[in-house]
């Protein structure tokens, strides 16, 4: 019962769009004929109406709406930046690398003077910048 097909007389041709164009069909027809009797009429005026109206559009386009011009943008080229990322981060590692063989070299003695003191707590406090910075 669900998927019986339902039968219909209708004309398959018989539309909305078809219905509503022969209701309308005298109220288009009278307006095609008065728009053509008018163009037979007053050819000279038509044209001189088209050709003020390009003049016109001509003239509003290139004063009223003419584009802004923009201040031209600081062009810099899209690879810099990350460039000298890489670079900084490559020179950041070398640098911790080398502060950390040195720590490890220090933090094998047995015994540290003051000096080797100085040195392991200025090498950690230079490492700690650099591990959290990249």
């Amino acid at each position: 019962m669900l998927f019986k097909k339902i039968t219909s007389d209708r004309d398959p041709r018989d539309t909305v769009l078809r219905e509503i164009g022969k209701e309308f069909r005298p109220y288009f027809a009278k307006a095609g004929k008065g728009f053509k009797r008018c163009t037979e009429r007053y050819p000279k005026f038509l044209f001189a109406i088209m050709v003020i109206n390009i003049v016109l559009s001509v003239t509003l386009c290139l004063t009223v709406y003419r584009p802004k011009k923009e201040p031209p943008a600081k062009i810099t080229p899209p690879v810099t930046p990350g460039f000298d990322q890489l670079l900084n981060a490559a020179a950041a590692i070398r640098k911790t690398i080398r502060l950390k063989k040195q720590v490890d070299s220090l933090s094998k003695k047995q015994v540290l003077s003051k000096s080797d003191s100085d040195t392991l707590w200025s090498d950690l406090n230079q490492i700690k910048p650099l591990t959290h910075a990249y």
